[in-house]
């Protein structure tokens, strides 16, 4: 394609939002007019799959639970005003508490202010808190903040090592649904036996993010917590970010949260036009269709060019993969769906993997994210004419155009600036995207059963540790790993004892084993 006709369908396929200053470029996907035309009927059925969404139907059947994370930015729009009242309720609850810690109004017993957050959660409770506050924090937030977001011990020994100092003064933000999630409960646990370590109260210090009446509710409201928010059966981890979840700790560290909740509903309106060419979070799902082939044989590689947006490739991570990765369609069909997604930041990507996306498998399609705005104020001359601004939007637009010469395909999103209504903006642009196109591909975007089989699966080996390591209190001889097993009642599990052992080993948790090590039938093992 020559480049008058290049420039002939960039102008065809370009969207722009003009209250949003977004612009979404997809010209350089290589769809025909023959294949939009042929989705267009499965795109009439996925936009009434999504208007029935956010009227109330049950979308998560696994849990019989409706999905209304659209509600949150329009409470106008929950399906009964009880709702719609507990959502405005609770925004004027969360930004009340974030003005008295800010002001001191709710202060520490030793300080006259909060200084710090740690932010304790997993999954969607970690990602979008933790995307937001890389994008949006101020320099100098009125609190800093700080996540456990992992079962990790040295982790967690490094987050409170750094705090040491100022432990006396940090605020706890716990976060799960259920307060029953095992990573989220191993974070309070420690974090609070830090606390107790100071001689400090941890309920003068602790917020709960979670379910109402939840074991974490009761918890918290036994022990006279700072503050309890809820967190709504209807919205899932992944789509959080506008619930108590992410509104909270972005509150609390002077981010604009009505500003976030603004573009995210603008968004939403210009999603819900129910035209493939004028919606664009259908022309995403359009291309990562094309791309491919509605089976997910190509990779996401998400490329933001600003270094606030470096972490949004990791929370697209999830939303992605964990709404669109299932074994089956829903019709019980064996589908293996999905869409990997990686990614980092452009330029330093340019001398990490683009020599392999140029060159090497065209296993993906790539996702430029561009923000015009270089930053504030005047930018100093690297060359005469030139700033580092210019020089990082060249970096952008060659590498676009030096894939497209080797035949990869990529889509560009393009913000004025990043401020809390472009990133509310993204998050919901993307959050439809998924929707749509989980309708294309016939799968259910919000349950994730494959991660409830991963914790069912730990739960089991942990089961088995607490076994194993009661039948060698018992025992007065060594045994070797086999007769363990045995013993135990689990001989078609000898590898998992085995990895059990040589943890416990590790840890001097009461397990020695002798032998050769790199010779796991050789070992005997005994109670230390």
């Amino acid at each position: 394609m020559d480049a008058r006709a290049l420039w002939q369908r960039y102008q065809n396929w370009l969207y722009f939002h003009e209250g949003l200053g977004l612009y979404l470029d997809v010209s350089r996907m290589r769809f025909d007019d023959t294949f939009v035309e042929s989705l267009r009927p499965k795109f009439d059925k996925a936009f009434a799959d999504m208007a029935e969404l956010e009227k109330g139907a049950i979308a998560n059947p696994d849990e019989n639970r409706m999905v209304g994370h659209y509600w949150l930015r329009n409470p106008d729009l929950a399906p009964t005003p009880e709702l719609t009242q507990e959502i405005v309720q609770t925004l004027e609850q969360i930004e009340a508490f974030a003005e008295k810690v800010q002001t001191g109004a709710i202060h520490p017993p030793r300080a006259s202010r909060f200084t710090d957050i740690i932010s304790i959660g997993i999954g969607g409770s970690a990602l979008g808190p933790q995307f937001v506050a890389e994008a949006l924090a101020p320099d100098f937030p009125p609190l800093k903040i700080h996540f456990i977001d992992n079962a990790d011990p040295a982790g967690i020994d490094r987050v409170l090592t750094h705090l040491r100092n100022n432990l006396s003064s940090t605020l706890v933000l716990v976060i799960s649904k259920s307060g029953g999630t095992p990573e989220p409960r191993i974070g309070m646990i420690e974090v609070k036996k830090a606390y107790a370590g100071q001689n400090l109260d941890f309920s003068h210090y602790a917020v709960a993010i979670t379910s109402v009446d939840s074991n974490l509710d009761k918890i918290a409201k036994a022990e006279g917590w700072l503050a309890r928010f809820p967190m709504y059966d209807w919205v899932g981890g992944r789509t959080s970010e506008m619930s108590a979840v992410g509104l909270v700790p972005a509150a609390l560290q002077g981010i604009d949260v009505r500003a976030m909740l603004d573009g995210a509903k603008e968004m939403d309106d210009a999603t819900r036009i129910p035209d493939m060419k004028n919606n664009p979070a259908a022309l995403l799902a359009l291309s990562w269709y094309f791309a491919g082939n509605g089976r997910g044989e190509k990779d996401m590689v998400v490329l933001p060019y600003k270094d606030s947006l470096f972490l949004f490739s990791r929370y697209l991570q999830q939303l992605v993969m964990e709404s669109l990765g299932k074994e089956k369609d829903l019709d019980g069909k064996v589908v293996h769906q999905g869409i990997a997604v990686y990614g980092n930041k452009g330029s330093t990507d340019q001398h990490a993997y683009v020599q392999q996306l140029r060159e090497g498998v065209a296993n993906f399609f790539a996702t430029f994210v561009e923000v015009l705005e270089d930053h504030k104020g005047p930018s100093p001359e690297i060359d005469p004419g030139v700033t580092s601004g210019d020089y990082l939007s060249g970096f952008l637009q060659g590498t676009r155009q030096a894939l497209f010469e080797n035949h990869r395909d990529s889509i560009t999103v393009t913000i004025p600036q990043v401020n809390p209504r472009t990133v509310g903006a993204l998050i919901a642009l993307y959050e439809r995207a998924v929707g749509l196109y989980a309708s294309l591909v016939n799968v259910n975007a919000y349950h994730q059963p494959g991660v409830e089989a991963g914790k069912k699966a730990a739960a089991v080996i942990l089961d088995l540790q607490t076994r194993v390591v009661t039948v060698l209190q018992k025992e007065k001889t060594a045994l070797s790993i086999a007769d363990l097993a045995d013993k135990a009642g689990a001989s078609d599990q000898i590898e998992a004892i085995y990895k059990i052992l040589r943890h416990l080993h590790a840890n001097q948790r009461g397990v020695v084993l002798q032998g050769d090590l790199g010779q796991p039938s050789s070992l005997t093992v005994s109670a230390s």
